[in-house]
């Protein structure tokens, strides 16, 4: 018999290599960094609580998925989907409109840092995959989803569970699960979001011209790099714009979203991002956005850029 430190000290040895996975799960459920955080030390907590009466039916993984689940659900109950400003309406066609912000209850779509879900690379086509299903328009896709729908897919098609294991894990039938899966795939469909991405000389010479638009005000070089069809959003404000000319229209009238600012790269959600930081009237520089980029061979398609400094203490800057 295990006395409680002996299960606690097995318990905390045998739980750790699925911490990162588990944070992975929730921040696809849940859409925010903070609460997925949140909600895995409390899984990890009630896990190390009923640890001696583990019994070992199913594997450890299985049983801290299973709590994980019940612990997503709960706080999806108390909680409000997480959007991007293009899940609330269309994009705003005049550059010179009045820009709307959101009220404070509506919480946004947070981005991730690639060190708290990326493990240590062992196979590469693993990593892809994991950077795949983390990117910023799936996660928010996912938010479209009811909680036990995305649960579903997550576990599915994410994860690559199979069905019963799902049931068994989320208390559902085979039917009912196989039901929740047909609907979610037709509202996100998993297989189109496989982006093509440049090759990594290319990737850097569009980073590179970004990086130097911003850090020089250079407008011309956005418009090198921006596809025609580009989308801009600037959370916590909803106004969003589409298409390279509006957004350069845009931008150019900005006297603190582009220039002069330096800027940082970071990856965000597994793909590339930079922290950039605007200056100043008295020459400093501060924490100005975080900008997340969707790229492809033919150049920058999205950019959503996180207002404000609050998240800049996520990304240790």
């Amino acid at each position: 018999m295990h006395t409680m430190a002996e299960a606690g000290s097995d318990f905390g040895t045998l739980s750790e290599p699925f911490r990162r996975e588990l944070l992975a799960y929730c921040y696809r459920m849940l859409g925010s960094v903070h609460e997925a955080e949140e909600v895995v030390q409390d899984v990890f907590l009630d896990a190390w609580r009923a640890y001696d009466r583990f019994e070992g039916r199913s594997s450890l993984r299985t049983w801290l998925y299973r709590i994980t689940a019940r612990a997503c659900f709960k706080a999806l109950e108390r909680g409000r989907r997480r959007p991007l400003p293009a899940d609330l309406g269309a994009p705003e066609s005049d550059p010179q409109a009045r820009l709307v912000e959101r009220t404070p209850e509506i919480p946004w779509l947070q981005p991730i840092p690639d060190f708290l879900f990326a493990a240590a690379p062992i196979d590469p086509a693993t990593v892809v995959v994991e950077r795949q299903t983390m990117r910023l328009a799936l996660v928010g896709a996912l938010q479209q989803l009811p909680p036990r729908q995305r649960a579903v897919l997550i576990l599915r098609d994410v994860l690559q569970w199979r069905t019963a294991e799902v049931a068994e894990l989320l208390e559902m039938t085979t039917a009912a699960v196989n039901s929740a899966l047909q609907r979610a795939r037709a509202q996100v469909p998993l297989s189109e979001d496989n982006l093509t991405e440049p090759v990594e000389p290319q990737q850097r010479a569009l980073l590179d011209r970004y990086a130097k638009a911003f850090e020089t005000a250079d407008v011309d070089q956005l418009v090198a790099v921006l596809t025609e069809d580009a989308r801009w959003e600037m959370p916590p404000i909803a106004t969003w714009f589409e298409g390279r000319d509006t957004i350069v229209a845009f931008l150019a009238r900005q006297t603190r979203t582009i220039g002069p600012a330096k800027l940082v790269a970071i990856s965000a959600n597994g793909q590339p991002a930079f922290a950039v930081y605007a200056r100043d009237q008295d020459g400093t520089y501060q924490p100005h956005a975080l900008h997340v980029l969707t790229i492809t061979p033919n150049g920058i398609t999205r950019i959503v850029a996180f207002h404000g400094a609050t998240l800049f203490p996520l990304f240790g800057l």
